[in-house]
């Protein structure tokens, strides 16, 4: 099976999905036995620059496919040096990447969102709390992207996504080879509350991924250092939820 990219919808736009199907396959990633020596490389340069970066495994298409409401692809457990490779270069041939992003709303209608920490492989970028999928996601043999959300709000800000009142739909989008998949759970407390929450989390663990959480009441692209999946998901959910 290969991607169809050329059938996606156009790039930085909103769509809904009815279907995530991400089954694990066994075996390497063929990018990962074909740069192994690159990707050794550029994980030197990477840990001289940031030591504190950790190789764990993370999953990684070989190819996706967005038909009919349905994204379909063959997972790979990769390191994440193999990742940074990747994304640094961009080889969409090779693989692609897809992750999830839990977008929690405030019942004062503010996105919530993070900043993440200096030793992390994002300092300084802003975007909802989210991370890649990882072993500990794979349920029957396919990726659960809503218990991979689940754990990434729950370890990055303390926030329980059970507490949602009410959970929206799937929807997602594309941009240079990365899909995010999103979905909007509202709370039913305040943007200052939740932060409070976020802020005792972090007071209490001791090596914090994340700097501080931030309350985004508007879908301004140049508020905050976006990550760059940011921008279209905050205009798609101002215009549409809020």
């Amino acid at each position: 099976m290969i991607s169809n990219r050329a059938a996606w919808p156009d790039e930085r736009t909103v769509f809904s999905v009815d279907r995530i199907q991400l089954p694990v396959i066994g075996g390497p990633h063929p990018y990962a036995i074909a740069e192994r020596d690159s990707i050794a490389r550029n994980w030197q340069q990477e840990v001289a620059a940031n030591p504190a970066l950790f190789d764990g495994p993370m999953m990684l298409p070989r190819w996706i496919r967005i038909e009919d409401g349905v994204i379909s692809g063959d997972m790979h457990m990769v390191p994440f040096s193999a990742f940074l490779l990747w994304r640094k270069t961009r080889p969409l041939d090779a693989a692609l990447h897809i992750f999830a992003l839990p977008v929690i709303l405030s019942s004062d209608g503010a996105v919530i969102a993070i900043r993440m920490a200096a030793h992390t492989a994002n300092p300084g970028r802003v975007y909802c709390a989210a991370g890649s999928l990882d072993p500990s996601d794979v349920e029957d043999g396919f990726c659960n992207l809503d218990s991979n959300m689940a754990r990434e709000v729950r370890e990055e800000t303390g926030l329980d996504l059970a507490d949602a009142t009410d959970v929206a739909g799937l929807q997602a989008m594309h941009d240079n080879g990365v899909v995010t998949v999103f979905r909007v759970y509202r709370f039913s407390v305040t943007a200052r509350d939740l932060i409070n929450c976020i802020d005792r989390h972090l007071a209490a663990d001791a090596q914090p991924e994340i700097d501080e959480a931030v309350a985004i009441h508007s879908p301004d692209p140049h508020l905050y250092p976006y990550s760059s999946f940011m921008p279209p998901v905050l205009a798609w959910v101002f215009q549409t939820v809020l």
